[in-house]
């Protein structure tokens, strides 16, 4: 209990941190609240005096006073809420703007590396879900207690001149009906708003994995069990949502039982003052509307303490991603750009976090500026780490890897990777037009460029058919286009980047052999005088490769030139023979082959 009460604090304090370059306008939205309510007090308050005064009929001038203060406090109330209002929604904007650009920014360093752990649905759920549960934080959760406070510092000020008395009851059925209820219900909601927030993130999962994966839950007959799943989740859901109703509606209720209460107890202390003579009769509604009125201020505390629960939840959620340590230490002076990109690799070793086996062992290779090599092997042999190394994304562990006379952790991440151009297997085709998915790899490209990268890359002809060229839509993941499409498209960032480093991650993958051959062209052509790095398993056009490394469960097994490995009987020898086989069964039952 006490560790949760200390996480629960720091949480907090770290809430209010991030409002603080916004704090005067936090300040300004308190101060319009507490005139707001306090504006009602003295409505109330000096209507009481009115009547009560009025009933003695004394002239018509000993009320005038009175009079311009129920129009005054009236026009004021309206006027101060509607500027709280204002102030509060204007703020609520503001810091739900810095929220996202805190937490992207926070988020940034981390990928892809140490968020391979979360589910898509998960930081969807963080990024929009939690951000958003923060709106109210702010102003329902640290409003309402400053507002409190001010109004029971006035109700003293008002009360306690007519008896000292007056103002204990007052302040004292206040901290009652407010805090007590606020404390009540925080105790028995405690943990349901945590749970709200795991809930909805376990939904919102759900359902963005179930999208994602449709067309697979459609084709094996699952998707009437995974909409089960998602109903049950949804159930979870609406069922801590109605235990928080069921609690949240003690609140109301028990202000108003204390506001009567406050009001019956300020009546049994202000009549025998009456009596005594120690207190104008005029003045005994003011005493006893000016209380009922005040309960407007403390009348929030309960819904504040039962939304603190739910916020500090989704605060929770965020600081542990934004509290997780980079899986890539940044130099803190970075290297400036080197006057060569040559590739030297040495005894390169890495094993991923939680794992026993490492993913590359004493991995050694030269890559001289403009030169071409290969990296073979079967799926899981480590290929695909040597690019993530190689990008940063994830720092080895042991050996050197050096880029032109510096050691790579020497450059900065993002400016190592303006240098290398990917095209990989899995090339990521935003859903906007071709237009802005080419835009990415040169923001500043003219209408020339993207046309020359086009042509390049024979995607001119098939622009010219589509109804809007460059501005047509392609959907999301570029399904409105074909695989040989899209691998031209991302071959097209590749010459838009310019960059002197090249990776080509399985760029041929999954395509059919008279596709993979053009392919292959306009890579060709795209390597000429670039540092090309080929990783593979397919070992098609690998014979103009200046060196191949053959990889396995992580070591090098293998190198040399193509006709050097195929004089062997290695591995290399074994795989082309049997993808030359499979080529030719292929072709035989009226399939494209892959050599």
């Amino acid at each position: 209990m006490v560790k949760d009460g200390s996480r629960s604090w720091s949480t907090f304090r770290r809430l209010l941190g991030l409002a603080a370059p916004v704090r005067r306008w936090m300040a300004l939205a308190a101060f319009l609240g507490f005139a707001t309510v306090a504006s009602s007090v003295a409505l109330m308050a000096t209507a009481a005096y009115l009547i009560s005064a009025a009933a003695l009929q004394p002239s018509i001038a000993e009320l005038q006073v009175a009079a311009v203060g129920v129009r005054f406090f009236g026009i004021a109330r309206g006027l101060f809420r509607y500027l709280e209002r204002y102030v509060a929604h204007d703020l609520t904007f503001k810091l739900l703007a810095r929220l996202r650009v805190w937490f992207y920014r926070s988020l940034e360093p981390l990928a892809p590396a140490r968020l391979m752990a979360y589910r898509s649905g998960d930081l969807l759920s963080r990024i929009v879900t939690d951000i958003e549960t923060l709106e109210g934080f702010y102003l329902r959760v640290v409003a309402p207690p400053v507002v409190a406070v001010l109004i029971a510092l006035l109700n003293w000020g008002l009360l306690a001149p007519h008896s000292p008395w007056l103002g204990h009851v007052a302040v004292v059925f206040l901290i009652a009906g407010g805090g007590g209820t606020a404390v009540l219900v925080r105790s028995l909601s405690r943990g349901a708003g945590r749970r709200t927030v795991a809930a909805r993130a376990e939904l919102a999962g759900a359902v963005v994995e179930g999208m994602q994966g449709l067309a697979d839950l459609v084709t094996c007959d699952q998707g009437p069990a995974y909409l089960r799943r998602v109903e049950k989740l949804g159930g979870d859901v609406m069922r801590e949502q109605e235990k928080r109703a069921r609690i949240a509606a003690l609140g109301p209720a028990l202000c108003d039982l204390s506001s009567n209460l406050a009001t019956v107890a300020v009546l049994a202390v202000a009549i025998p003052l009456v009596h005594r003579g120690e207190m104008e009769g005029v003045y005994l509604a003011v005493v006893a509307l000016t209380v009922a009125a005040s309960f407007e201020a403390v009348a929030q505390l309960p819904t504040a303490f039962e939304h603190l629960d739910e916020n500090l939840g989704a605060g929770d959620r965020l600081f542990e991603l934004v509290d997780a340590k980079p899986a890539v230490a940044e130099p803190v002076l970075p290297s400036p750009v080197p006057q060569r990109f040559d590739l030297s690799v040495r005894e390169l070793g890495f094993t991923y976090p939680g794992s026993l086996v490492p993913a590359l062992d004493g991995v050694s290779f030269s890559l001289p500026e403009g030169g071409r090599l290969a990296v073979v092997g079967p799926s899981g042999a480590g290929k695909s780490t040597l690019v993530h190394l190689l990008l940063r994304f994830w720092d080895y562990d042991k050996g050197s890897v050096r880029l032109g006379v510096e050691e790579l952790r020497a450059y900065s991440g993002d400016e190592l990777r303006r240098w290398i151009s990917v095209v990989s297997q899995q090339t990521h085709l935003f859903h906007g037009t071709v237009r802005d998915n080419l835009l990415l790899a040169a923001p500043d490209a003219s209408e020339e460029d993207l046309a020359a990268a086009a042509e390049r890359v024979h995607l001119d002809a098939f622009l010219r058919s589509l109804p809007d060229g460059f501005d047509t839509w392609i959907g999301e993941q570029g399904l409105a286009l074909s695989g040989g499409e899209r691998q031209r498209l991302a071959i097209a960032r590749a010459i838009l980047q310019d960059a002197p480093i090249l990776i080509l991650d399985e760029a041929t993958a999954y395509l059919d052999a008279l596709t993979e051959q053009a392919v292959m062209a306009e890579l060709k052509a795209l390597m000429a005088g670039r540092t090309t790095l080929v990783i593979t398993h397919r070992l098609a056009g690998l014979e103009s490769m200046d060196e191949i490394l053959v990889i396995e469960a992580g070591k090098v097994v293998e190198r040399g030139r193509h006709q050097e490995l195929m004089a062997g009987e290695g591995v290399y020898r074994g795989m082309y023979d049997l993808q030359r086989w499979t080529g030719v069964v292929d072709t035989a039952l009226g399939r494209p082959g892959s050599l």
